[in-house]
């Protein structure tokens, strides 16, 4: 399957539903990778291991940047101002959607000559990730 048709839709507290947020060129890796913690007892032969609490990593969105009223930049910028919760949702094309709470920080980045703009939405997640498979 092809990235091409992925969203990205928020909700903030003061929002009735979510909302896609618009110019998305690039998404991370979802997931959780558990810590591996070592857990070896005196009459065990070998280390003995078992997981521990996960860490999804840095997940960060990049954008085009627009800064305009209705902007995703405009709205992220204020969110992270406030220092809100805020409830996301990336659907793939296939209809998997993954569900999580966040805060947000925003970075614009730097520019050359014939480069865009973009900006890079930060996410400290909140919540678990909650995956919903398609039917």
């Amino acid at each position: 399957m092809l990235a091409n048709g992925i969203t990205l839709s928020c909700k903030r507290s003061t929002d009735q539903e979510f909302a896609v947020l618009e110019g998305l060129k690039e998404v991370p890796e979802l997931g959780n990778e558990p810590e591996k913690v070592e857990n070896t007892g005196l009459s065990d032969t070998v280390k003995q291991y078992e997981f521990g609490v996960g860490d999804p990593g840095d997940l960060e969105y990049k954008f085009k940047f627009k800064n305009t009223a209705d902007s995703a930049y405009r709205k992220m910028k204020a969110a992270e101002a406030s220092k809100e919760i805020v409830s996301f949702k990336e659907t793939l094309p296939d209809g998997t959607i993954f569900a999580f709470d966040a805060q947000v920080a925003t970075k614009v980045s730097g520019g050359a000559v014939n480069g865009v703009m973009e900006f890079t939405l930060k996410i400290a997640l909140q919540s678990n990730i909650t995956i919903t498979d398609p039917v």
